[in-house]
């Protein structure tokens, strides 16, 4: 058992800290026994991962990271919940084997993925994670190991898909893998000029592409609104993949935090102008690795050291944009009139919605700013959340710092079957975070 590394402060991904420290064991369930929380790789943007105030000690996953069991045959996987991405992949891709859902990062947990109910850029052919999710067991808030799946104990079963370690203690995650025909991905990027031509750009290849996801830039107006490039990508063929062989990359980091005044709208200006101009009109077919086409700026250490001491927010959210068209643009506009500078943009089209009680995506365009923070950012995060209201969206959990509390009632008709099943497994509320004070009026 061991004190995490950050001291007396337990930070998150995004610069965020708090008073507090983490206490690891190989043996999840003695550090979670009487944790208000438990935390993976501390990788969250917002506070989901921290505890509230006055609580200095919090669980962590990280030792408790086997593989219990992996069945090549069925494809199937059960494993600690602290076994990571980064340290999975490579047992599975030997074995001609990979997650059927993945994030944007290879630094999370099994039991983050669960508990923020992570999607990836095949949502609209394959949703979240929690569909391939077959059985879990957690420690709940009265010390309890329980087995719950759709079969046993099914209503926790679907509030612990999404909701972000407030139902119980992670232990074991079980799930259903997918079977490869080779171990690379066929990938185009194409450069698109407006969010119109952006828009049919992404649906039109998630008709014929698993993977799809974009790239914009927020900060132009006009007819040149939403510009970007739009990214495709599937699992090679073996005849595709013929030859390929896998090269170490070479690692590249952030050796130090930038100067807060380094990142603005005119160098975000510049960064999105040459970033478009590095993709091509016309797609381009590559053979790209899955680490280089699901996980680019892992390649990158430290990249959020680009934001400065301050750090950063990420507002992630999920506009209905086939029930009200041009809900995107109207998002962006916002944005970009309220100056939200941002380096990175994503946007994904989304499926259909998860079974999880507070899972994130539903029908309809997900939209992801990266914010740097200054004194205006939380204003900026609230005025955003008043659009995404209006739209009849919703925002991403695992990515939230800002919101209020009155804002997400109203943002999500969901909360109250939530409450309702989380009532019964921790009535007293001892499983909670700083997000859940702050957006679920759960004591500090």
């Amino acid at each position: 058992m061991s004190s995490g590394e950050n001291g007396e402060r337990l930070a998150g991904w995004g610069g965020l800290s708090v008073p507090g420290r983490e206490l690891r064991s190989e043996d999840l369930a003695a550090v979670a026994r009487g944790a208000v929380l438990t935390r993976g790789l501390g990788r969250s943007y917002g506070d989901s991962a921290l505890p509230p105030p006055g609580v200095l000690t919090v669980a962590g996953s990280a030792l408790a990271d086997r593989i219990l069991e992996l069945d090549v045959e069925a494809p199937r996987l059960r494993a600690e919940a602290g076994l990571s991405l980064r340290a999975l992949v490579p047992h599975l891709l030997r074995r001609g084997l990979f997650p059927p859902v993945v994030p944007g990062t290879q630094f999370v947990t099994l039991g983050g993925m669960v508990a923020a109910d992570v999607h990836g850029k095949n949502h609209h052919v394959d949703g979240t994670i929690g569909r391939y999710v077959t059985r879990l067991v957690l420690l709940t808030a009265d010390g309890e190991r329980v087995t719950c799946s759709r079969a046993v104990e099914p209503e926790l079963f679907r509030a612990t898909l999404g909701g972000m370690g407030l139902t119980g203690h992670i232990l074991e995650v079980e799930l259903a893998l997918r079977r490869l025909p080779s171990r690379w991905l066929l990938a185009e990027s194409l450069r698109v000029d407006g969010i119109d031509a952006f828009l049919d750009g992404l649906e039109q290849s998630a008709r014929a592409w698993r993977y799809t996801v974009g790239w914009i830039d927020c900060l132009t107006t006009g007819r040149r609104l939403g510009r970007g490039v739009v990214f495709r990508g599937r699992w090679a063929t073996a005849e595709e993949a013929a030859g390929r062989r896998e090269r170490r990359e070479a690692q590249r980091s952030v050796p130090f935090d930038f100067p807060n005044w380094a990142l603005n709208d005119a160098t975000a200006r510049l960064f999105n102008a040459v970033y478009t101009r590095c993709h091509p009109r016309r797609p381009r077919p590559r053979v790209e690795s899955p680490r280089r086409f699901f996980w680019p700026l892992d390649a990158i250490g430290h990249w959020n050291r680009i934001y400065g001491r301050r750090g950063f927010t990420q507002f992630q959210c999920v506009l209905p944009e086939r029930e009200r068209p041009g809900a995107a643009k109207r998002f962006l506009a916002a944005a970009a009139a309220r100056g939200g500078s941002s380096f990175l943009c994503v946007v994904k089209d989304c499926g259909e919605e998860g079974e999880g009680v507070l899972s994130f995506p539903r029908p309809g365009i997900s939209i992801a700013l990266d914010l740097p923070l200054r004194p205006s950012t939380a204003e900026l995060v609230r005025a955003l959340a008043e659009v995404v209201i209006e739209e009849g969206g919703r925002i991403y959990l695992a990515k939230d710092a800002f919101v209020r509390r009155d804002q997400f009632a109203r943002m999500e008709p969901r909360l109250a079957e939530f409450e309702r099943i989380r009532a019964r497994w921790d009535p007293g509320r001892r499983l909670r975070s700083a997000q859940s004070v702050r957006l679920f009026g759960d004591p500090a």
